[in-house]
């Protein structure tokens, strides 16, 4: 059984398949989309090489920039841009940069997480120090407590032996 799709279902299709996320791959992408692999994988060749029909002027495939090709710099620059701008603003810039707004969204929760991850590993960190230094700082003062009952004891039986004997100072 042979499907005819029409261009703008091809030009979608490739599309999603340009802007998956890492976790998704082109067999899973054609599955959902009810296409074979061999065909999704044919309409980006043909979308690359800029002769998939009715692509809208100045859209170029083959220097398409997808979201998971963001360096982080630009990745962060596209959050700050779109923190103060509206639904309506954040849509009008995720379109002239060729991304989803749900992009700029994962990628501002992956950065938070990386600030939680790190701010909780500083305090791990941190907590593990001070422990250490606690049980060290205990050790000297167990140290220090000892040697001083050692120091009283030797006191108190030099007092009995001089009261027993008498100080040497007597002789």
């Amino acid at each position: 059984m042979s499907y005819k799709f029409i261009q703008e279902f091809k030009i979608q299709a490739v599309q999603k398949a340009l802007n998956q996320r890492g976790h998704v791959n082109l067999k899973e992408m054609a599955i959902a989309l009810n296409v074979g692999y061999s065909t999704l994988q044919k309409w980006i060749k043909l979308a690359k090489d800029n002769q998939l029909d009715a692509l809208p002027s100045g859209n170029d495939m083959k220097n398409e920039k997808r979201p998971q090709d963001w360096s982080p710099e630009a990745r962060l620059n596209a959050i700050i841009a779109c923190a103060a701008l509206g639904d309506e603003g954040i849509n009008q810039y995720c379109r002239a940069q060729g991304i989803y707004p749900h992009h700029v969204q994962q990628w501002k929760q992956d950065i938070t997480q990386v600030a939680v991850t790190t701010t909780h590993t500083t305090k791990t960190q941190e907590t593990k120090c001070l422990k250490n230094e606690i049980k060290q700082l205990q050790k000297e003062l167990n140290r220090k407590d000892k040697a001083l009952a050692e120091t009283a004891a030797l006191w108190a039986l030099k007092k009995k032996a001089d009261a027993i004997w008498g100080s040497r100072e007597d002789d």
